[in-house]
């Protein structure tokens, strides 16, 4: 066991403790991870400063990646700022390089023994174990620092802390939104990951958020690496609004074809999507595969989620099955003969029929996409 000085804190029936801890022990304990899925992994950084101060094999050897973790991919410009931060605080001894607490959450209870007759005062005891605290704000200051600890630089260094034992899986991820959202602005994207997964109990935005990472990790998907997933990436195209359109997508199906209809949506979504996708980069293949239109926007694939029900009438009545590649395939043929790639050429039709900002455009290409599907 490891005791360190703590204060016992209750607010509204939940107890946490403030606890100061020696920096070598809060790295020895702590558990780095990050919210990922596999797939396609993301690019590479840009080419290292070859003085880094940060020896990023070892520091990487350290963070998971997991579908149940909450924190965001890491970003390396903050760390070796926060490295050069806390170096020149040592040289000068001026100022505190963590003067505000990290907050920690312990996957299992905490023993709390008060000190003396004052019951909010004591030691807090924590198991001798590696990966026995999770950060939920602040990784990437104990990420820094456990960059420091590698050259042996964490003498004469205390970290302040907020630590919480009592709080379940649900707890942990709306109080991380909740901070984030709140205090530091975090994107929006990333919460809606978050939301569409764990915090909310809505189906809508869960099935919203599963298509979209289809979207971006299938090996057969033509949008593979263009989503902004977690607003971190190489991607053009942001998550949070498309998740928005494709839940009010699934909505407006349910209105127009009842529970049954959405119901079938919900189950076949991520292979409709999937197909969908394909064909509109088949109709459109200059534009898909050219650098000089504005197809893969955000805008553009907005109005295409936007008219989806119009393509999946379509594609019932030409083939009866609106999920199937060639069905969808069949049904934008219209898309090719009556609007062409031309629609998309980012300088010439696209940018005249800017309608007065994001949400102007999407309504007019949705109408021009339905009104061509009419024959």
């Amino acid at each position: 066991m490891i005791s360190v000085a703590a204060h016992r804190i209750k607010q509204y029936g939940v107890e946490f403790y403030q606890a100061s801890f020696p920096a070598r022990e809060i790295d020895r304990l702590v558990k780095f991870e990050v919210l990922g899925y596999g797939g396609v992994p993301e690019p590479g950084p840009p080419k290292r400063p070859a003085r880094t101060r940060v020896n990023w094999e070892v520091l990487e050897s350290r963070i998971g990646e997991s579908s149940e973790a909450y924190q965001r991919p890491v970003i390396r410009r903050k760390i070796e700022e926060l490295v050069a931060y806390f170096t020149d605080c040592r040289e000068a001894g001026k100022l505190p390089a963590i003067a505000g607490a990290v907050i920690m959450t312990a996957d299992k209870r905490l023993t709390f023994k008060p000190v003396g007759q004052h019951g909010s005062l004591g030691t807090l005891e924590i198991p001798e174990e590696p990966g026995v605290l999770r950060v939920l704000d602040g990784q990437h200051r104990l990420l820094a620092l456990h960059a420091l600890a590698v050259d042996g630089t964490l003498a004469g260094l205390d970290v302040p802390a907020v630590v919480f034992d009592s709080l379940d899986a649900q707890q942990i991820v709306e109080l991380f939104v909740t901070i984030n959202a709140k205090h530091t602005r975090l994107n929006p994207s990333h919460l809606v990951s978050l939301a569409g997964r764990k915090l909310y109990p809505d189906e809508n935005q869960a099935l919203a958020h599963d298509i979209i990472r289809a979207l971006n990790v299938d090996e057969t998907s033509p949008l593979q690496g263009e989503i902004k997933m977690l607003g971190i990436g190489r991607g053009r195209v942001a998550q949070a609004p498309l998740a928005e359109e494709i839940v009010d997508l699934i909505e407006t199906v349910e209105k127009m074809g009842g529970r049954g209809r959405a119901k079938e949506l919900r189950d076949s979504g991520r292979r409709f999507f999937l197909n969908y996708i394909k064909a509109i980069a088949q109709t459109f293949p200059n534009a898909w595969a050219g650098r000089k239109y504005s197809i893969k926007t955000g805008t553009a694939l907005r109005a295409f989620v936007r008219v989806a029900p119009d393509v999946m009438a379509r594609a019932r009545e030409l083939r009866g099955d609106q999920y199937e590649l060639r069905g969808l395939r069949d049904a934008l043929r219209s898309w090719a003969e009556r609007l062409g790639d031309r629609r998309f050429e980012t300088e010439s039709e696209w940018r005249q029929k800017l309608a007065g900002g994001t949400r102007g455009t999407v309504e007019t290409l949705a109408r021009e996409l339905r009104d061509a599907l009419r024959t």
